[in-house]
């Protein structure tokens, strides 16, 4: 038999109204009696009926998320932590994904059933003003680089993340520190963010190298191909760091730096972004700028509730922190600037 409200209720020590109340989000319920019924809810497998919750409130308790590539660490972390806090305020994840592809972006857009779904968290790679105007997504949240005006966006500062990571090499002995991962033929907002604060930090450095490589995308084999042709290339001398777009990239840099038997840090530091879970558990654990992922998806979700719920406030950039999580792939002993290098052109 299935398990009714009064089940829940039973489990949690409440009222079946409470129940009802936290199943449809009445946003005067208290954390603990919260926790408890959804906490009871799990334990004996309640499933509350939709569509009647639906005509009661005129909402499905039902949000979306889409994200461009769920095989980066990146997303697929975010996400589950999107996940946690929905779930938290009462709420189900319908995920989705876009491949950062104009054109799925704009279908994906058209495709949202505002019967269906109650808002839209939407990290945008390519899509215009033009696509979410044409659109009735309802409530919309984005997440990361891409800014659409008048559009809620939750990110972190990423030319500060950049400079603060850059900073980090200069301080670690670095002189000719070259990024990895500008786009090569697609729309990358991130990258040229994160390039500004690259570029930044080495003017107050007083540091004349510039070096920005090309990547084709930004998973660990376009790493390993960007940095495989620049330790190729014949020109201007040796590069003693890398500062790298995210840490797929970095991670593909390092097997290419191994793969020519050259050292890291010792002959070239490595920083990526990001600080996935794999980036803390490699044979060389790579330094990474550590976005608050946490605080990202409850800004997210707590911005896209407000608006389900009926808040009518102009849409701005709410900004998430980060911190450098250092670790040995840049943490050079006596930072005196480091050994061979690879070659490279300015």
């Amino acid at each position: 038999m299935a398990a009714t409200q009064r089940d829940v209720a039973l489990r949690a020590g409440v009222s079946t109204r409470t129940v009802s109340n936290v199943v449809n989000d009445y946003q005067h319920i208290s954390e603990d009696v919260r926790r408890r019924v959804l906490a009871a809810i799990d334990e004996v497998g309640y499933r509350p009926n939709r569509a009647a919750r639906s005509l009661r409130t005129g909402r499905s308790g039902l949000i979306a998320l889409a994200f461009p590539e769920f095989d980066v660490g990146y997303f697929a972390e975010l996400a589950r932590l999107v996940v946690h806090e929905a779930e938290r305020r009462g709420y189900t994840v319908l995920v989705m994904q876009t491949l950062g592809e104009r054109g799925r972006e704009a279908a994906l857009l058209q495709r949202i059933d505002r019967q269906l779904v109650d808002g839209l968290l939407f990290s945008a790679s390519a899509c215009e003003p033009e696509d979410i105007e044409n659109s009735d997504t309802g409530p919309l949240v984005l997440l990361g680089e891409h800014d659409i005006p008048g559009t809620d966006r939750i990110a972190i500062d990423n030319v500060a993340a950049a400079r603060a990571a850059t900073r980090h090499l200069v301080e670690q002995g670095c002189r000719r520190i070259a990024f990895i991962g500008r786009a090569r033929d697609f729309r990358s907002d991130m990258a040229e963010q994160r390039i500004e604060g690259y570029q930044l930090e080495l003017t107050a450095a007083a540091l004349p190298f510039r070096q920005v490589v090309d990547v084709d995308g930004y998973h660990r084999a376009n790493g390993f191909a960007a940095v495989t042709d620049l330790l190729a290339a014949k020109g201007s001398g040796p590069v003693d760091g890398l500062l790298c777009a995210n840490d797929p990239v970095a991670l593909g840099a390092m097997h290419a730096l191994n793969q020519a038997g050259l050292r890291v840090p010792d002959d070239i530091a490595v920083v990526g972004f990001d600080d996935i879970d794999d980036s803390a558990y490699g044979l060389v654990p790579l330094t990474s700028v550590s976005p608050d992922k946490r605080q990202i998806a409850e800004l997210a979700v707590s911005r896209l509730i407000d608006r389900v719920e009926g808040a009518d406030v102009p849409g701005r950039l709410h900004v998430a922190g980060f911190e450098l999580a250092v670790r040995a792939s840049s943490a050079r002993m006596g930072s005196n600037g480091g050994g061979g290098g690879a070659g490279g052109q300015s």
